[in-house]
């Protein structure tokens, strides 16, 4: 009774066993992750990790590491930056990396996620301090590039691939808001100024024309004051005014000046 006892438990020890063994022995990995495979402490080569698809590994001998190779946007928190004409402000960004070589970010760095994210902290930092404010508002594209660059290029030996940085937000104090906002309607009110001169200087311009058009012609000028009478006598006013000829106004002060 007993040896058959003891050979039921060592079958069921055995099958339990053996479903463990094919459970861990086939592993599926989807087309957005790859595994790292490490074999008694050794790391397992393959170009581009092993996936996707069925993989076979062995239990209790391999360790295996899971890495997403999609791209992953990473928020960069607000840094305190005080730029190169000495103004305090907040700027933070986004950063968008993935993961290329998965045997590089599992062997190069103990963790490329964090350490991702604190280089962008720092670089963002850097960058934006090299800068003065103006630059900092109206370049943004040129800093983004930037930014991009100097990830990608620290981040190559790691396995990592920076496709963008974009800044999100730059948080200027109340005062300096203030302060731009009252330059900005400045310089709206001289752009309207400017305008409205070069205006009055083409239009004097435009009837200075006029003018020795209708000195050349007598008739032209008596024909305008004919139309604006019509003009006049369109509106509802009590009071109408009768251009005199300036010619007649010059008869009239020659006889006066002669009598």
């Amino acid at each position: 009774m007993f040896g058959i006892e003891s050979l039921g438990m060592g079958t069921l020890f055995a099958f339990a066993f053996t479903v463990y063994i094919v459970f861990n022995i086939f592993r599926i990995v989807p087309e957005y992750e790859r595994l790292v495979i490490y074999r008694l402490g050794k790391l397992m080569h393959k170009q581009g990790g092993h996936g996707p698809g069925l993989v076979i590994v062995l239990p209790l001998i391999d360790q295996v590491k899971r890495v997403s190779i999609r791209t992953v946007a990473v928020d960069v928190p607000p840094q305190d930056i005080i730029t190169k004409d000495n103004v305090t402000l907040q700027v933070n960004a986004v950063l968008y990396y993935r993961v290329v070589d998965t045997e590089r970010a599992m062997n190069e760095v103990e963790d490329y996620v964090y350490a991702t994210g604190q280089l962008a902290q720092t670089t963002l930092r850097s960058v934006c301090g090299q800068m003065e404010l103006d630059e900092l508002l109206g370049q943004r594209e040129e800093i983004n590039h930037r930014l991009q660059s100097l990830l990608d290029a620290q981040t190559e030996p790691w396995g990592i691939k920076v496709a963008n940085v974009e800044l999100k937000n730059v948080d200027l104090p109340k005062d300096l808001q203030r302060a731009i906002g009252r330059q900005a309607e400045a310089e709206r009110e001289r752009r309207a100024k400017i305008i409205a001169a070069d205006g009055e200087l083409e239009a004097s311009g435009k009837l200075s024309q006029a003018a020795a058009k209708m000195a050349e012609s007598p008739n032209t000028l008596q024909l305008r004051y004919l139309q604006t009478l019509v003009e006049i006598s369109g509106d509802n006013t009590k009071t109408i005014i009768f251009p005199i000829p300036m010619d007649l106004i010059d008869i009239l002060q020659k006889r006066a000046d002669k009598a």
